[in-house]
């Protein structure tokens, strides 16, 4: 069972956070991130060509983590791979001890940076869960055997903030189904309306990780607003984030991602949180530890 299994079977309050890869071969700075986080985390996302930008492979990026001591869960979208491709690469995960696996059916082709490119999408997120079950009883999807069972940890993703939310609230359930065991969500700010997710979500059987995205400036949050579907920023977030003195914009950020952490925390309202710094993930040890948590 991996560690962040364990986690997921305690009553801890779970803490993930996510690494991008580089776009290149240069590792030095990812594996500075992954020196600076794997102590205080229970899993480390590493991100699968994210919002279809060509990077270093998050398998790849997987077994660095895993190399360092850290806890990988690896992020598979269905965008760049046929199913046969998706299970070789399950199977070399597992052989490897890559066990926790978050499944994501992935961006369009045309929101990256090689819009030529032919996107695949032989499977979505639900089928490849359902995938992961059929290989740990023994078969391939053709039905031949398998020398060899691997089984992972497996995930999905959950938009709460989406409008409307009822098609995601269907496929949140079909992914439960399918046998997700823990859900992290797409950025959350408004915990008023996430705890009435949460009212509903209660009554399945998943862990819920909450996604906080590290706001960095009043700027970045009007163009999530503006341009980012699912997203949605109160305007007095805003409001506090424009009132951060010069050169301050991100501190106030810091701060902002740490009391949520912690009200989601004291009050209960989920499972644990998944932290997504974006390109600072060197902040993400202070964010814990300004919300009071000590985790990993």
């Amino acid at each position: 069972m991996s560690r962040f299994k364990e986690a997921l079977d305690s009553d801890k309050f779970v803490v993930t956070c996510e690494i991008g890869p580089p776009k290149g071969v240069n590792l030095d700075k990812m594996r500075h991130h992954v020196e600076l986080v794997k102590d205080h985390v229970d899993g480390i996302n590493v991100t699968d060509n994210q919002s279809s930008v060509l990077r270093y492979p998050s398998l790849g990026g997987a077994l660095i983590v895993k190399e360092m001591g850290g806890e990988p869960i690896l992020q598979m979208t269905c965008r760049d791979r046929n199913r046969i491709a998706l299970q070789a690469d399950l199977f070399f995960a597992y052989s490897r001890g890559v066990t926790n696996v978050l499944c994501l059916t992935g961006d369009a082709v045309v929101v990256g940076d090689h819009k030529d490119a032919k996107g695949v999408f032989d499977l979505d997120s639900v089928q490849l869960l359902d995938t992961i079950h059929t290989i740990s009883e023994g078969t391939d999807l053709a039905g031949n055997p398998l020398d060899g069972t691997p089984r992972f940890c497996k995930g999905a993703i959950v938009t709460p903030e989406a409008r409307p939310l009822e098609p995601q609230l269907i496929k949140f359930e079909k992914k439960i189904e399918a046998g997700a065991e823990f859900i992290q969500t797409q950025a959350i700010y408004d915990l008023d309306n996430f705890r009435n997710f949460m009212d509903y979500a209660r009554q399945f059987n998943v862990k819920i990780l909450a996604g906080i995205v590290l706001l960095t400036s009043a700027g970045m949050a009007k163009f999530m607003n503006a341009r980012v579907p699912g997203i949605f920023v109160p305007q007095s977030l805003i409001e506090e984030l424009e009132g951060a003195p010069k050169g301050k914009a991100l501190e106030t950020g810091i701060r902002i991602a740490a009391r949520m952490i912690r009200s989601i925390k004291e009050e209960k309202i989920a499972d644990g949180v998944h932290v997504m710094a974006i390109g600072k993930e060197e902040v993400v040890p202070r964010i814990l530890d300004l919300a009071g948590i000590n985790s990993g």
